[in-house]
């Protein structure tokens, strides 16, 4: 053998151990992360930090998630993906998935060999999964060209074999597809089953999933929202791969193939779905901060930050992410840290709540109101005003809807008129959906204050588990919650306060006094006679049972110059009213102060509880991404009147539905499921029916409704459909009755009674005109 001959051999070896070392110290460096971007050890171990938290109600249904546009990911494991839609992935993105350790060899050559040698541009790829997934995990830019796509792949190799160390199989694909980008806001297979077809990813069936892996190639290109024949044709790939894999058969293959597409879709929307209202108001409650008295400088937020104060001390939901931090210090972030919020509503409630509005509302009122509004000048406000007052009234809404800023910055008024009476282009709500229309701003203000708005919530008041929370008729349209933000003047609802009072002060609800006009000597000097329109027993004797259950001002009148006003606002603050503008005057006793529906159904507890009032309880516990127990929470409750006082009260409430304003819900024809179960309530109306309320209870639910325009001078003009029992007894009736109908499932007995002691007489007190008054209350805080 010659010297040169020798000389290349060993140049070769030379060259072929370098080569082997420099690939070597090649994929070292890669893997230590010396050449290129990595991920470590804690990266490897927490590869995908970005969920979203979700709203769980009581019966474990999904309401409703808090997350970034990006990130509206939900977790979900492999047990709770569709057998269909593993075979389907396998099949179509790495067929010897389960062969190899991260890098598949043969499909790798073959890629190499078909795109470099060939040049065939349909050779496919040599990806795996795994390599697939660290491209999706640790990719942070996409490659532009042949020569950065060649640098990207060592590193997808490194980063693949150490995935393939650190999670098994079942983990990869679980990772995989809850890491993928669906579009449409859909990211996750969780969230893009839900998205596409409304369905959890276990409930996928073969056409489905092959559809939602045919995604993965691209999942614009393949959308089937955006590109059904195309998403189509690449489903029909995917399910040939599914029969070529011997996941399917030949003829289940064709017979598939044949379907179409058929979705479900409703993208992602904070603002759509269930309890809209309530999962706003607790993402506002979970994030405040420590109230600071100078971000409430403003009179009208006095109010505010005595009950953010409150509740800051008091409420352990009230600041959560911001009283409560992570090992890292770091407090929770409700749109990346994967949180479950389990809530007490019940969403069978929830949605018959939601049904019960719409009937209402939609069915009902709302046709009425607008009948009633037209060719009225001053519509929707009501005749009672003049146009200049009406059209003032619009222009402050407009301001407040978002002009006030240029108002701020020197935009004269004629300018903003001008503006305010300029059509364009805009989407306008109405109940048969939203309507792409041409209007000016001053019109569709007027249009959209023609809708009523209403608040509806229904708790248990021994646990205060709040199982329904209806804020108003449509939260996109209207974001104001008439729950927990809105107050308005509560009429007749008020009276059972005063009532508890004088049971408190020694009454008996058998006690009896003249039905007449009362003429009361204020404590300012001034003279105060209550009106009354009612014509029955006038001059007669009646009992007080007999006064409340026809809603008597005359009777309330007369019980009112008996007690303290200044007992009553004390007693109305341990009933939990928050509001400290409520002042001492004997019109208190009408209802002149505004309160929340809120307020008012947790007051009402009282009546069934024993005389012990219970606060709203939204959320029972928080558990982070992995199941643990962050925190849990119980109803606050204390005693407001005496046990005796309270069985009272549910007698004379009683009274209200069986022979009183409330007797409609003892219609068999209007509330067949609930017209025979025991129940107590009470109506209300405000002067020119600007406020119609129904509060009522049963012994297992509380539940209040109120209904009115969005000012208080949008309001029908007659009592026949202005009047609580006309406006808003129905949707409490609606709803009791879904609710009873579904007993066997909800656990409500419809034959309930409630708990009273078979031997109380509520006559056996007689009037005791030197009975104890009330004085000197505390506060007992919500």
């Amino acid at each position: 053998m010659s010297k040169t001959f020798k000389r290349i051999i060993l140049g070769l070896w030379l060259l072929f151990v370098v080569g082997i070392l420099s690939i070597y110290l090649f994929f070292t460096g890669i893997a230590k992360g010396w050449i290129g971007n990595t991920p470590s050890v804690e990266d490897l171990e927490n590869p995908i930090d970005k969920f979203a938290t979700q709203i769980i109600s009581s019966d474990g249904v999904v309401l409703g998630t808090f997350a970034y546009t990006s990130d509206n990911r939900v977790w979900v494991n492999f047990d709770e993906l569709s057998p269909y839609l593993v075979k389907a992935l396998l099949a179509t993105e790495d067929v010897r998935f389960q062969e190899h350790s991260g890098i598949d060899l043969k499909a790798l050559v073959r890629a190499i060999v078909k795109r470099v040698i060939l040049q065939q541009r349909s050779a496919g790829g040599g990806s795996t999964l795994t390599q697939q997934l660290a491209k999706q995990l640790y990719t942070e830019h996409v490659a532009r060209g042949t020569v950065q796509r060649a640098l990207q792949k060592p590193i997808e190799w490194v980063v693949a074999v150490k995935l393939e160390r650190y999670y098994t199989k079942e983990e990869i694909m679980t990772l995989y597809l809850n890491k993928y980008d669906f579009v449409h806001h859909a990211v996750g297979i969780y969230t893009a089953s839900n998205t596409y077809f409304g369905k959890h990813p276990s409930e996928l069936n073969a056409e489905e999933a092959a559809t939602m892996v045919g995604m993965l190639q691209n999942a614009s290109r393949f959308n089937p929202k955006s590109h059904p024949q195309r998403s189509r044709e690449r489903r029909n790939v995917v399910l040939s791969q599914m029969e070529k894999a011997g996941f399917l058969t030949e003829a289940q293959r064709d017979s598939l193939q044949q379907t179409d597409i058929v979705l479900n879709f409703h993208e992602v929307d904070q603002k759509a779905g269930q309890a809209t209202y309530l999962r706003e108001l607790l993402r506002v409650r979970l994030y405040e901060k420590k109230p600071d008295p100078k971000n409430y400088a403003a009179s009208w937020r006095k109010q505010q930050f005595y009950e953010d104060s409150l509740d800051w001390e008091n409420d352990p939901l009230f600041g959560w992410c911001n009283k409560n931090f992570k090992e890292n210090g770091e407090p929770y972030n409700l749109y990346t840290d994967g949180l479950k919020i389990y809530v007490t509503i019940d969403s069978r409630m929830q949605r018959y709540a939601e049904e019960a509005m719409a009937a209402q509302l939609q069915d009902y009122l709302q046709p009425d109101f607008f009948k009633a509004k037209k060719n009225v000048k001053t519509a929707p406000y009501t005749s009672n005003i003049s146009a200049e007052q009406a059209r003032k009234m619009l222009e402050d809404g407009l301001l407040n809807a978002g002009y006030r800023r240029l108002q701020n910055n020197g935009v004269s008024m004629d300018s903003l008129r001008k503006i305010w009476n300029t059509p364009r282009e805009m989407e306008l709500f109405t109940y048969d959906g939203y309507v792409d229309t041409v209007l000016t701003p001053m019109d569709s203000i007027r249009y959209m204050k023609h809708y009523l708005r209403s608040g509806f919530m229904c708790m248990e008041p021994k646990t205060g588990f709040v199982r329904a929370y209806v804020g108003g008729p449509d939260y996109r349209a209207f974001q104001y919650d008439m729950v927990h933000t809105g107050r308005r003047q509560v009429g007749s609802t008020m009276k059972p306060y005063l009532y508890s009072l004088a049971m408190e002060s020694g009454y008996s609800p058998c006690d009896q006094v003249v039905n007449q006009p009362q003429t009361i000597l204020t404590e300012s000097g001034q003279i105060w006679q209550p009106k009354d329109d009612g014509k029955t027993m006038l001059g007669q004797l009646v009992t007080l049972k007999w006064g409340l259950s026809r809603s008597n001002n005359n009777i309330t009148a007369y019980l009112m110059s008996q007690l303290s006003p200044y007992s009553f606002v004390d007693l109305l603050h341990e009933f939990g009213l928050r509001n400290q503008a409520i002042e001492p005057v004997l019109s208190l006793c009408l209802g002149t102060c505004d309160v929340s529906v809120e307020e008012m159904v947790s007051a009402y507890t009282t009546f069934v509880n024993h005389g012990i009032r219970v606060s709203p309880l939204y959320v029972s516990r928080i558990e982070d991404s992995e199941g643990n127990v962050l925190a849990q929470f119980s109803a606050r409750s204390h005693e407001v009147i005496s046990e005796t006082s309270a069985y009272k009260m549910i007698d004379m409430m009683r009274a209200v539905v069986n022979e009183g304003t409330g007797t409609r819900l003892r219609v068999k024809s209007l509330f067949p499921n609930f017209y025979t179960v025991d129940c107590a309530g009470k109506t209300g109306t405000t002067d020119n029916h600007s406020d119609a309320w129904f509060m009522g209870y049963t012994p297992d639910l509380v539940a209040g409704c109120w209904v009115g325009g969005e000012d208080r001078d949008i309001h029908f003009d007659d009592m026949d459909h202005g009047q609580g029992a006309h406006a808003a007894l129905p949707v409490f009736g609606k709803f009791m009755d879904k609710v009873y109908a579904d007993s066997v499932n909800l656990g409500y007995s419809p034959s309930a009674r409630f708990d009273i002691p078979e031997d109380f007489d509520p006559c056996a007190d007689g009037m005791n005109p030197q009975g104890e008054i009330l004085d000197n209350i505390s506060i007992e805080t919500f």
